[in-house]
């Protein structure tokens, strides 16, 4: 990075962080520390329920899941624009009316308080973990610019998000995010257009995208249905819809950025414009991982995009021999290169046979460079202590690195960062919220002053974000970033939101019923993890239908024996 970029950067986070505490300040009491006053309109819910979701994972590992594996993760979110609508009709005026501070809260007036503080838990387990990885996201970019250990940039990035995350609470966090997703958007916008200028000057955008549909990355929907294929039609618009519904309707982290709006209407609005860009934003995302493979059609990839372990393994014991791959690589990749070339001018020229044949070449000059990219990682193998040995969350982040001009490579890291920076304080500040209110409040000290649960929130704040900070020491281990936090939500989330419809819909389901069916639900979603291949999308459905299946006849049961 040039001196500009470190400036765009630097610059960046200072302001973040100043304007964080600036507008977070004058909090006298929880009502204005968790719930900004109850005074958010809809653009901000907008902006800070799409901030939220969109971490530095979606800018770092989605372009890269389209690198590997295609498009085909874009149906991961065919069911959340329904999902908006459900909510909007239920959740929103129900939360509103109780006028709650969480979601769970909501679950002790209508069950009991078992109920409600195992829905609590359940969230802060896997919340507290999540925040782990979206502060681990952006510590790989300063890892990698600085050359720094990834702990001592995991503990940089956690500790800027905590000062004005803990100073000013909810309103700081809402405030922030509508900077943070602006400079995001301007980020990946700018990014996709470099690409298009970084093309060679024959080969069109519309030769690119041909290029990377007949290398099979323009893959977007799959109407097989597999209930072992993670991304299809099905599992998206299925087990898509029931985690958005579970995500949008019972982590803290979402509700409490639509509760906070001044009206239902704010609420509403906020919700379902979330539900109308948030397909097209991650298509456009996945688009952008596909431009990147496109472009390394014609210009060679590094064999491994970690460049920082790439160049460990280099100076190290078997670095002769990593060196001599990389240049057996380098020239299958040319062979490589000029059979994509030639597939495009086959195109061009209408000759339908010339061009399957060339394909034909093409497909097996890749699997040659696959095979000697495969013997690189068994190298990088012997010396990394990872044994998930994966580059797919550097994909992106390499190629920013190497061909983004000065100013912009600094805008477009700002980008990620702030991406980071927005959901992470959300999530510590949610699980603030849900550790004070429904646990600490609830159960350790009900008779505080506003000032001693003000006081408790900010420590609560810091204490998780310690947590998450943690936890991201160990992230580098469990692959691909943005499948390992969806298969973790996943885990949790059917067995929250079969609670909830309980409550909304089962009207004499008592609550006793609701929290053992919620227990036996969450062993039998880990009983799927551990002895099925079941896409991960499904374990929401599972959960769900497993607390609503179950809390029937345990319903039953124990009235039959009160009698």
């Amino acid at each position: 990075m040039r001196p500009i970029d470190w400036s765009v950067l630097l610059l960046s986070l200072a302001y973040f962080v100043l304007y964080g505490v600036w507008k977070g300040r004058g909090n006298k009491d929880i009502t204005g520390y968790l719930m900004a006053d109850r005074g958010i309109r809809w653009h901000i819910i907008l902006l800070s329920v799409m901030a939220t979701q969109a971490s530095a994972i979606t800018f770092l590992s989605t372009p890269g899941q389209a690198y590997k594996d295609g498009m085909r993760f874009v149906q991961f979110y065919f069911g959340l624009p329904i999902a908006m609508i459900v909510l909007s009709i239920t959740a929103i005026p129900i939360y509103h009316k109780l006028k709650v501070f969480t979601a769970y809260e909501y679950l002790e007036r209508r069950f009991d308080l078992k109920t409600r503080c195992l829905a609590a838990i359940l969230f802060l387990i896997q919340r507290g973990l999540a925040a782990g990885f979206t502060i681990f996201a952006p510590a790989i970019i300063l890892s990698t610019l600085l050359g720094m250990n990834l702990k001592i940039t995991i503990f940089l990035i956690g500790g800027l998000v905590l000062i004005y995350t803990a100073s000013g609470g909810s309103k700081a966090v809402s405030r922030t995010q509508t900077q943070q997703i602006t400079v995001v958007f301007i980020g990946i916008v700018s990014a996709f257009i470099m690409i298009l200028f970084l093309l060679p000057r024959d080969i069109s955008f519309f030769d690119a995208l041909y290029v990377a549909g007949k290398m099979g990355k323009l893959n977007a929907i799959d109407f097989s249905f597999d209930l072992k294929n993670r991304y299809n039609l099905w599992s998206g618009l299925i087990g898509g819809f029931f985690l958005a519904l579970s995500y949008f309707g019972t982590d803290q982290s979402q509700v409490q950025r639509y509760i906070t709006g001044k009206s239902i209407t704010h609420s509403r609005l906020g919700l379902l414009a979330n539900g109308i860009v948030k397909v097209p934003m991650q298509f456009f995302i996945l688009l952008l991982g596909a431009m990147v493979f496109a472009f390394y059609q014609f210009t060679t990839p590094p064999l491994f995009f970690n460049t920082v372990e790439s160049q460990g393994v280099r100076t190290g014991q078997w670095g002769a021999e990593f060196r001599k791959m990389e240049s057996d690589y380098t020239l299958a990749y040319e062979k490589q290169i000029q059979l994509t070339r030639q597939l495009v001018v086959n195109h061009k020229s209408g000759n339908a046979q010339l061009t399957q044949e060339t394909l034909l070449r093409l497909n097996a000059a890749t699997g040659d460079t696959s095979e000697l990219r495969g013997k690189g990682l068994a190298i990088i193998k012997k010396q990394s202590t990872n044994e998930d040995v994966s580059d797919t969350n550097y994909i992106f982040l390499s190629f920013v690195l190497t061909y983004m001009p000065a100013g912009l490579l600094g805008l477009v890291i700002s980008a990620i960062v702030a991406a980071s920076m927005s959901s992470t304080s959300s999530e510590l500040n949610s699980l603030a919220s849900t550790s004070v209110v429904d646990i600490y409040r609830r159960l350790i000290c009900a008779s505080g002053s506003d000032r001693h649960y003000l006081v408790v929130s900010k420590m609560v704040t810091v204490m998780w974000g310690a947590f998450a900070i943690l936890f991201a020491q160990y992230a580098n281990h469990l692959g691909t970033l943005v499948e390992a936090v969806n298969i973790l939500g996943s885990l949790f989330y059917g067995t929250i939101l079969g609670i909830f419809m309980i409550a909304f819909f089962f009207k004499s389901v008592t609550g006793g019923a609701a929290f053992y069916a919620g227990l036996f639900a969450e062993i039998g979603v880990f009983l799927c993890f551990s002895l099925t291949k079941i896409s991960f999308l499904w374990y929401n459905v599972v959960g769900c239908l497993l607390v609503i299946g179950l809390s029937i006849p345990i319903h039953y049961f124990f009235k039959k024996f009160a009698h």
